[in-house]
């Protein structure tokens, strides 16, 4: 089967995303320079070349490409053709799979957690992995525990008539070594231009390679958008498994999760449309919303030492709608 687009092409790394400076008093009566790191606009380059890749927007946006990537090289190599992922009914990852199977011409298989969702019409997130051609299987959330036992998982393949053999298992969240390792350019992009860069967190795997692409002086601050105070730990394994060893250039401030994955608040919808009419920035509300309040929360307690910058990386664009 032919791609729709050149594999090597399309995967060949991009121009960085850009870096730019905002002006907010929050930030500036600390002494603190906020920049903010354009992931969502990664794609969004005058060096894009249409005739060779496609429309600029079949590629998933966010920090999200930066994971795929490597793993997405992998599965064509391997000869599996078949992408099997996990994720919630809000799953960023389960978008970004599903638009990079279409791109390039992988079938996509996303394991929902919560079997009650399979009756009811799809949310405009999971809506548009279907639209991209994702293969939706709904499976209750015990089930959905165990997803990462082998032995459950070749169960739930079976039970979807899916060839093992031809089939690459991405995890809940994308984040493997793999992703890790295509996250480290983030950090290399980032050396140089502010003392602390600040990302929303899911799984860990961008800040694990985010932190390990940074230079030295400067730290990686992660945002959790789950609770449960498991992240510190899932970091460390991602980068034991990266780099054999974790780095120590990261820290985690789990207060601003919100109650949880895809919680919000009244407060929290008040400062990011605050924030978008400040700075004309779409803020998307599950991740990078967080991560800014995280922020502007720490500044006013002083947390950033004067005269120094802040960079938050904005790794993707708001929730479909419809």
């Amino acid at each position: 089967m032919s791609l729709p687009v050149d594999l090597d092409t399309a995967l060949q790394p991009r121009p960085s995303s850009p870096v730019q400076e905002v002006q907010d008093e929050r930030f500036e009566r600390q002494g603190v320079r906020l920049l903010l790191k354009r992931e969502d606009l990664i794609h969004a380059t005058l060096e894009w070349d249409s005739a060779a890749l496609g429309p600029v927007d079949l590629y998933p946006p966010g920090n999200k490409w930066r994971k795929l990537a490597p793993n997405l090289r992998a599965a064509a190599e391997s000869g599996r053709r078949t992408l099997v992922t996990f994720g919630g009914a809000y799953s960023n990852h389960l978008r970004a799979t599903a638009a990079a199977g279409r791109l390039l011409g992988f079938a996509s298989v996303g394991v929902v957690r919560g079997d009650e969702l399979a009756g009811r019409p799809l949310n405009p997130s999971l809506a548009r992995c279907a639209a991209d051609g994702m293969r939706l299987v709904f499976v209750d959330r015990a089930a959905y525990r165990r997803a990462a036992e082998p032995a459950h998982v070749a169960a739930l393949l079976a039970d979807a008539g899916l060839d093992p053999d031809s089939v690459y298992l991405l995890p809940e969240g994308g984040s493997n070594a793999l992703a890790v390792t295509g996250c480290v350019d983030l950090g290399r992009e980032l050396r140089g231009a502010a003392e602390t860069v600040a990302v929303p967190c899911g799984t860990g795997g961008t800040l694990a390679g985010l932190a390990a692409g940074l230079d030295a002086g400067q730290r990686a601050l992660g945002f959790p958008v789950l609770r449960g105070g498991f992240l510190d730990a899932a970091t460390r394994d991602l980068q034991r498994a990266a780099f054999a060893a974790p780095t120590a250039a990261w820290t985690l401030d789990d207060r601003f999760h919100f109650g949880g994955f895809a919680r919000t608040s009244a407060e929290l919808e008040s400062f990011a449309a605050d924030f978008e009419q400040r700075h004309g920035l779409a803020v998307e509300r599950l991740y990078v919303a967080k991560m800014l309040y995280g922020l502007t929360t720490l500044a006013a307690e002083g947390a950033f030492a004067p005269g120094t910058a802040v960079a938050a990386v904005i790794t993707g664009v708001p929730e479909p709608t419809a």
